[in-house]
Formats: C-alpha cells, sequence, structure tokens
C-alpha cells in the first residue's frame, strides 16, 4: 500500500456502510480514539487505548493478551474495513493510521452512538474530556429540543 495521504476521492457512504461500520464497538472505539490525533498514530497506541476502555483500566493497566487481542484484530479486520470505506488512511508498512475526509460523513452518527456508551466508566470519562466543546452535552441538549 502507498504511504498515507488525505487525497482519497471522497465518496458519499451508504447508510448500510455507514451502519455496517458503527456496528462493531472495537471499530467504534479506534474511531473515538482516533478522533484525538491529526496525525498519524501507530495502531500499537491506539490498541493499548481501545483496550483499556473494553476493560475499563488505564492503558497502562491492559494485561498484555487483551492488547494483543485488540491489536491483531484492529490490523487484520477493523482498520481495513476503515480504509475501504475511506473512513480513515492506513499505511500497512509502519502501521499507523489517521481519518480521511471522508470521516466527516461518518462523525455525526459516531456522536449519536456516543450518547449509548457505558456511563461510569473510563471510555466515557475520555468522551466527556475529549469534546472540546460538551459534545454530549450539547448533543442531549439538540435532541431534548426536538422532542415535543
Amino acid at each position: 500500500m502507498e504511504p498515507l495521504t488525505t487525497s482519497q476521492e471522497p465518496r458519499e457512504l451508504t447508510a448500510d456502510t455507514i451502519l455496517e461500520l458503527l456496528a462493531n464497538r472495537r471499530r467504534r472505539y479506534l474511531l473515538y480514539a482516533l478522533r484525538e490525533y491529526d496525525e498519524p498514530i501507530e495502531l500499537s497506541k491506539l490498541a493499548e487505548q481501545v483496550a483499556g476502555w473494553e476493560h475499563d483500566v488505564p492503558p497502562e493497566d491492559v494485561a498484555k493478551n487483551e492488547y494483543k487481542s485488540v491489536y491483531v484484530s484492529s490490523v487484520q479486520c477493523h482498520v481495513p474495513k476503515l480504509a475501504d470505506a475511506g473512513v480513515v488512511d492506513h499505511d500497512e508498512s509502519n502501521h499507523t493510521v489517521v481519518l480521511s475526509d471522508n470521516f466527516e460523513q461518518l462523525q455525526p452518527y459516531l456522536q449519536l452512538v456516543m450518547l449509548d456508551e457505558p456511563q461510569n466508566s473510563t471510555l466515557h470519562s475520555a468522551l466527556q474530556s475529549g469534546s472540546s466543546d460538551g459534545l454530549i452535552r450539547q448533543i442531549r441538549e439538540n435532541v431534548a429540543r426536538l422532542k415535543p
């Protein structure tokens, strides 16, 4: 594969593609983590964060086998699926990944599913603190205004 670029031609994501990408919890967690990076990040670092969220512990407390499970499935399944959809750019030679421009199409749906993540967890805390505008609060307020 060619080195990372964000020059992929944007293509319209279908509803089926969006739902398929967000149907898997580990893929959602990868996307949550990637939102924090503007530059390519090593998959090993992402896997540590995702494994921490999955087991509700700080990344440094993740057991090696738990980390390895996340890393292997990310390399073999989840990142290639996101890359095929054009949501991320993946450099297979050094296992780095970055969000692509197509992520913008997926982001509103990802923000909605964030509301369903477990509260009182390390993930929930990270999503709350990682949102500079209080994203979850903002979405809740918007949804409340829509209700009759």
